[in-house]
């Protein structure tokens, strides 16, 4: 779908051509890992990872979502349930090259929530695959405690960083804690930004706001890069499902139908970043009563044979926000 920049009329004015594109972040759970998928480009053999993508066309797509799923059935053969829209994303330098004078492409995120399937044959026959979610942000993952990378690569030439300008030393201590702050699992987007602004990623440096990483982190590399914005998108939505997990049983989509504590446990710490004290978590579901116990026991747990739960959608209709209340990292 193309258009024109809005702005001045002027004879002089040179219109720039805008497509509309669709971008989605499909996220699933394995092996207590939380996985994104991402979709090869056609004809591209050394691209970075990017998430599924293509133009909207509304002679072909009566919605938005429509042409969605078109795309994503295309891309990866995957047929997706969850699906809500996360926010447009239209910033200069979404293209690989400064001077690239193809359409400017102004691109609706969306964040879809699956399961993987048994058979991922198609899968990599479209080219597609899932790929864990902390690769591309390492120091997002707290489950065994503070990243070592958040020390040894981050904060130091962060922190040189800030005392360059007015208001940086306050933008680092909100998004990595730094002074005492606590942790904000849900500041994902921030903590990108904050490190692209400061030209420490090689989206950075894609987009030439500086030259070379090398000076600045020597042979680290924080998390691998995507195609154009791609990864600030996922950033916008793994910061949107961390959220909503506590408000929204939003995690359920991503667990079978029948499931052990410990499994939904591990389920919501992969999503989170974050280690659950055990006892707190069940005594937090018991509490919001989002679950029921099947009568069944899982045998195929490794020890003591378990309870199998399933989610209690009557809770939709029982309150307005149910859903996990995590609490505040100290």
């Amino acid at each position: 779908m193309k258009g024109i920049r809005s702005g001045s009329t002027s004879s002089k004015h040179v219109l720039t051509p805008i497509e509309i594109g669709l971008t989605t972040a499909i996220v699933a759970v394995t092996d207590d890992e939380p996985q994104v998928l991402v979709a090869g480009e056609t004809g591209q053999t050394h691209m970075p990872d990017g998430l599924p993508s293509g133009p909207f066309d509304p002679l072909s797509h009566r919605t938005f979502e429509i042409g969605l799923r078109e795309w994503v059935a295309a891309q990866t053969a995957l047929d997706i349930v969850y699906v809500e829209q996360l926010y447009t994303f239209g910033d200069r330098g979404r293209h690989a090259r400064a001077d690239d004078t193809s359409p400017h492409v102004v691109s609706i995120g969306y964040l879809a929530l699956t399961r993987v399937p048994e058979n991922v044959a198609g899968l990599r026959e479209a080219g597609a695959g899932f790929r864990p979610w902390y690769r591309f942000f390492p120091w997002e993952d707290w489950r065994n405690g503070r990243p070592a990378i958040i020390d040894d690569a981050i904060l130091p030439p962060l922190t040189k960083w800030a005392r360059g300008a007015a208001g940086r030393a306050e933008r680092l201590r909100l998004c990595f804690g730094d002074g005492g702050t606590s942790w904000d699992e849900e500041k994902v987007l921030e903590r990108y930004e904050l490190l692209y602004s400061a030209g420490l990623i090689e989206e950075a440096q894609r987009d030439g706001r500086v030259k070379s990483l090398d000076a600045k982190l020597g042979k680290t590399r924080l998390g691998e890069s995507m195609r154009l914005d791609h990864r600030r998108i996922l950033a916008t939505a793994i910061a949107r499902l961390r959220g909503k997990l506590k408000y929204r049983p939003v995690v359920f989509e991503l667990m079978p139908s029948e499931f052990t504590l410990t499994e939904l446990q591990r389920t919501v710490e992969a999503i989170s970043g974050r280690h659950l004290h055990k006892q707190n978590f069940r005594r937090l579901v018991e509490s919001t009563e989002l679950v029921e116990p099947t009568g069944e026991m899982a045998t195929a747990t490794g020890g003591r044979p378990a309870a199998l739960f399933r989610f209690r959608r009557e809770v939709m209709q029982e309150r307005h926000a149910p859903g996990l209340r995590l609490g505040v990292r100290r």
